[in-house]
C-alpha cells in the first residue's frame, strides 16, 4: 500500500481518536447540563409567565408583556390570606420541629437507651410512608379527640412530618462530630451548658440551618397533609388547587417566582457565609 493511501487513513483515525476523547471528556458535563437545563425548565415557564397578561383566566398560552401582575400581587381574592397561613405554619413548623428534631438527635447519638433502634425506626417511617397515609392517620385520630380542623390542625402535622426531616439532617452532622473538643472545654473548666452553646452548637449550627430551611420549604409546600386537616383554613397550595380548576391566574406564578428567588438567595447567603468562616478558620 502506498504511502498516499495510508496518510488520509491514519489522518481520519487520528481525527476519530481525537473526537472520541474529546468526548469522553465533556460527556459528564454535557449530561448534568441538560439534567439541570430538564429541572429548571418549568421554574423558568412559572418565571416567563408570571409576566403574561392572559386573555382569560387561564395562564397558559402566552399573550403579552406586563408589570401589573407583580405590581397587584395580591389582586386576586383571598390570595393574600392564604400566603400568610403558609407563612405563619411554615415558620412555627419549621422551628418547633428544628428544635424537637434536634434535640431527638442529640440523644439518639449520644446516648444509649433501651428502644433507640425502634426510635430510629420510627423516625424514618414518615419519610419513607406516602403523605396520603400519614394525612388519612392524623386526620382519624383529630376525628376520634373531637379536635376542630383549623391552625391547630395544620400546625401539628406539618411539624409530625418535618420532624424525621430535622432529625436526618441533624443526625448526619453529629455522626462525624469530633467529641474531644467538647472534653478539652470541660477540661479548662466549662460546663455542660456552657460546652453546649461555646462548642457544641456552633459546629452544628450549619446542620441545624439546614434542617429549618428544609422543614420551611416542605411546610410551605405540601398540599396532602393539609388538605386532610385543614377543616376551611386556606393555605396558598389549597388555594392553588383550588384556582387552577376554574382559572390560573399569574398572580400563582407570581408568588411561585418570589418563593424560588428567596429560598435562592437564603441558599446563596448561607453558601457565601461558609465559604467565608473557612477562610477565617484557615
Amino acid at each position: 500500500m502506498s504511502a498516499v493511501a495510508v496518510e488520509p487513513r491514519r489522518e481520519r483515525t487520528n481525527l476519530l481518536a481525537k473526537v472520541l476523547a474529546f468526548v469522553r471528556h465533556h460527556l459528564l458535563t454535557a449530561y448534568s447540563l441538560l439534567f439541570f437545563a430538564y429541572l429548571l425548565l418549568p421554574i423558568a415557564v412559572v418565571v416567563v409567565f408570571s409576566f403574561n397578561n392572559p386573555p382569560g383566566k387561564f395562564n397558559y398560552t402566552w399573550n403579552e408583556f406586563t408589570w401589573d401582575n407583580w405590581r397587584y400581587w395580591d389582586g386576586v381574592p383571598g390570595i393574600r390570606s392564604s400566603i400568610v397561613l403558609s407563612l405563619q405554619i411554615a415558620l412555627l413548623a419549621s422551628v418547633i420541629a428544628t428544635a424537637l428534631g434536634t434535640l431527638i438527635a442529640l440523644a439518639l447519638v449520644r446516648y444509649g437507651f433501651r428502644g433507640r433502634g425502634t426510635t430510629n425506626i420510627l423516625i424514618f417511617l414518615p419519610l419513607s410512608t406516602p403523605e396520603i397515609v400519614l394525612g388519612a392517620s392524623l386526620l382519624t385520630l383529630f376525628l376520634n379527640m373531637n379536635v376542630i380542623f383549623g391552625f391547630w390542625t395544620i400546625l401539628i402535622a406539618h411539624i409530625m412530618f418535618c420532624i424525621s426531616f430535622a432529625v436526618v439532617t441533624v443526625k448526619a452532622r453529629l455522626v462525624g462530630f469530633d467529641r474531644h473538643l467538647e472534653e478539652a472545654a470541660m477540661d479548662l473548666g466549662a460546663n455542660e451548658w456552657t460546652t453546649f452553646r461555646k462548642v457544641t452548637l456552633p459546629l452544628i449550627a450549619p446542620a441545624i440551618l439546614a434542617a429549618l430551611l428544609l422543614c420551611f420549604a416542605i411546610s410551605i409546600d405540601d398540599f396532602v397533609v393539609t388538605y386532610f386537616n385543614s377543616g376551611n383554613r386556606i393555605t396558598f397550595p389549597l388555594f392553588v388547587w383550588g384556582a387552577a380548576r376554574i382559572g390560573a391566574p399569574p398572580q400563582v406564578n407570581v408568588i411561585g417566582t418570589a418563593i424560588f428567588v428567596i429560598a435562592l438567595t437564603a441558599m446563596l447567603v448561607n453558601v457565601l457565609v461558609q465559604m467565608r468562616r473557612q477562610k477565617t478558620a484557615s
